[in-house]
C-alpha cells in the first residue's frame, strides 16, 4: 500500500510537468490547444464503425440553439485558460465573457456541503446525529419510517436520508416566495419534504434534504445562509464575486446571463429565483466555481489540510450508494457534480490522479453541448473517465427483421407502424413529426440511430408482440 502511494505521487508529479503550460514555454502552444478543443467537439452518441464528426463550438451552439457557453480549465492549481462563447442576453446583444455569472444549479450542493463539514470539524454537529437535534425554527416530522433510523446530515449529504422532493423549479419575479420552513411544508411550488422510506435503506436524490440542511445551518448560526456561505466558504475559496443570495442582488444584474428554454425563449424574468439556495441557488462563473475544485483537489492530492481537514475531504470523496460521496458525485477517476436550473445547465469535474479540473456553464435548458465539450477536452488532455455512449450494430437479415414489421398501439399516444428500411426498421405515426429509424443491437433490442434511445421488443411465437421505449409500452394490433 505504501509503495502504491509513492507510485501515485510520482505519477502526479510527472503529470504536473507534462500538463504544465510552463513546460511548453509559450502561449502559442496553449492557444493551439484551445483551438483544437474548440474544433474537436464530438457527439456523445456514436455508432461503432461510423466516422465520428468533429464540430466547432460556436457552429454547434447555433445548431443546438444554445445562447451562451462559458468554460474554465485548471491545471496545477492555476486557471490555465477560460473562455466565453455566444450571448449572455440575445435581446440586449450582451456577449458571454469570463465574468458572466450563471446559475450553478445542483453544483450548489457540494459547495454548501463544505459548510456542513466545517460545522462538524468545529464540533457543532455530529454527521450521524438526528438532524432535528440542530433545528429550532422548524422540525422534520417523525413517522413510522424514522422509528429505528433517523435523518442525519451524513444521509442528507449522500442522498440516503429517505426524503422526498428531488428538485425545484424555482420562482419567477413577482411570485409569492415562501421562507425555507414554508418550502419544507409544501407551501411553495413543490410538495412538502418528508421521510417516505427508512433513512439509510437506499439511495434517492433529494434537493429537499439539502434544503433541510440549509435551515439547520442558519438555525445553528443565527445568520442568513448567503451571509454564512460568503464568510465561511466563498470568500476563503476566493469566490468573492459569487453569491448564494436569491433573488440575485441588483449589483450583479449587469453581468448575469439570461436563462433560455430549449426552444430559445427567455425564462420569465430572465432567470428564476431559488429560496432553496443550498440545493440550487449559487450564482457564479466557471473561473470562480473551479476554485472549489482547486481547493478540494489540492487537499486530496497532497494529503495536507486546507479549508477542510484531509480526513474530511477523503471522507467526502468516498463513493457510496449510486456513486455519491458527501456532496460530490464520485467515480473511479473523477469527482464533481452537474447542475440544472430553469434556463441553465452546468458541470464541474475534477480528476483524482491528475492536477486538472474543468467547469462548463450554459444559459440554456439544452445542456447537450456540455458532454460534447468534455469529450473534446478529455481527448486533448488524454484524461480518463469521460466516454461517449457507443452502440454496436448486430446485423439481422430481412427475414429476421420481418418479425418486427407491423402495426402497434401506444395507449397514451395512438397507433404506429413499423416497416423494413435500409437494414433496419422505420417507425412512423401521426404523433411523430419525423419517422424514427432504429437499428438492431441484439436479437430483440434496437436503438434510435439519431440519439441512441433503446427500443426493447418482446418476442413470442417468433414474432414481436410488444416493445418498450422509456416508460411506455406498445402492443401489436395487426
Amino acid at each position: 500500500m505504501k509503495n502504491m502511494k509513492i507510485l501515485n505521487i510520482i505519477l502526479i508529479q510527472l503529470t504536473l510537468l507534462a500538463c504544465s503550460p510552463d513546460s511548453v514555454d509559450n502561449q502559442e502552444l496553449l492557444s493551439d490547444r484551445i483551438t483544437r478543443i474548440e474544433n474537436g467537439l464530438q457527439p456523445n452518441f456514436q455508432i461503432q464503425g461510423d466516422s465520428i464528426p468533429n464540430y466547432n463550438i460556436e457552429e454547434r451552439m447555433k445548431e443546438l440553439g444554445i445562447a451562451g457557453v462559458s468554460i474554465a480549465m485548471i491545471n496545477r492549481g492555476q486557471i490555465e485558460w477560460a473562455r466565453g462563447y455566444g450571448m449572455a442576453d440575445s435581446s440586449e446583444n450582451k456577449s458571454v465573457t469570463t465574468e458572466t455569472m450563471f446559475l450553478a444549479g445542483s453544483i450548489s450542493k457540494p459547495v454548501a456541503a463544505i459548510r456542513a463539514q466545517q460545522l462538524k470539524e468545529e464540533g457543532l454537529i455530529n454527521l450521524d446525529s438526528n438532524v432535528n437535534n440542530y433545528l429550532s425554527s422548524w422540525r422534520l416530522p417523525e413517522n413510522r419510517f424514522t422509528k429505528k433510523e433517523k435523518v442525519t446530515t451524513r444521509r442528507i449529504l449522500n442522498h440516503t436520508a429517505g426524503l422526498t422532493v428531488w428538485g425545484f423549479p424555482g420562482y419567477d419575479k413577482g411570485d409569492t416566495i415562501p421562507g425555507v420552513p414554508g418550502v419544507l411544508d409544501g407551501k411553495g411550488n413543490t410538495d412538502s419534504i418528508r421521510v417516505y422510506k427508512e433513512p439509510g435503506e437506499s439511495w434517492m436524490y433529494s434537493g429537499g434534504g439539502y434544503t433541510i440542511m440549509q435551515l439547520m445551518i442558519t438555525d445553528l448560526e443565527g445568520k442568513s445562509f448567503p451571509e454564512i456561505m460568503q464568510t465561511s466558504v466563498l470568500d476563503p475559496l476566493g469566490m468573492t464575486g459569487s453569491t448564494f443570495e436569491n433573488p440575485l442582488p441588483q449589483q450583479f444584474h449587469s453581468i448575469a446571463a439570461t436563462g433560455y428554454r430549449a426552444n430559445g425563449a427567455e425564462v420569465e424574468g430572465k432567470w428564476p429565483i431559488y429560496p432553496e439556495m443550498a440545493a440550487a441557488g449559487l450564482w457564479t462563473t466557471p473561473s470562480q466555481l473551479i476554485l472549489w475544485a482547486k481547493e478540494i483537489q489540492q487537499i486530496q492530492q497532497t494529503q495536507k489540510d486546507g479549508l477542510l481537514k484531509v480526513e474530511t475531504v477523503n471522507e467526502m470523496l468516498t463513493s457510496g450508494m449510486n456513486d455519491h460521496g458527501l456532496g460530490p458525485v464520485v467515480s473511479e477517476h473523477t469527482y464533481g457534480h452537474d447542475g440544472a436550473d430553469e434556463g441553465f445547465r452546468a458541470l464541474l469535474t475534477a480528476w483524482k490522479e491528475f492536477p486538472l479540473a474543468v467547469v462548463i456553464m450554459v444559459n440554456s435548458d439544452n445542456g447537450s453541448i456540455i458532454q460534447e465539450i468534455m469529450l473534446s477536452i478529455t481527448k486533448e488532455y488524454s484524461l480518463p473517465g469521460i466516454d461517449p455512449e457507443i452502440r454496436v450494430i448486430q446485423k439481422q437479415s430481412d427475414e429476421e427483421l420481418q418479425r418486427f414489421v407491423g402495426k402497434y398501439n401506444f395507449p397514451e399516444f395512438g397507433d404506429l407502424e413499423i416497416i423494413l428500411k435500409d437494414n433496419g426498421l422505420e417507425i412512423s405515426a401521426e404523433f411523430i413529426n419525423t419517422p424514427i429509424f432504429i437499428l438492431p443491437e441484439s436479437d430483440s433490442v434496437f436503438f434510435d440511430k439519431t440519439n441512441g434511445e433503446y427500443f426493447n421488443f418482446i418476442i413470442e411465437d417468433k414474432k414481436a408482440q410488444k416493445f418498450k421505449v422509456q416508460q411506455f409500452e406498445a402492443t401489436r394490433n395487426e
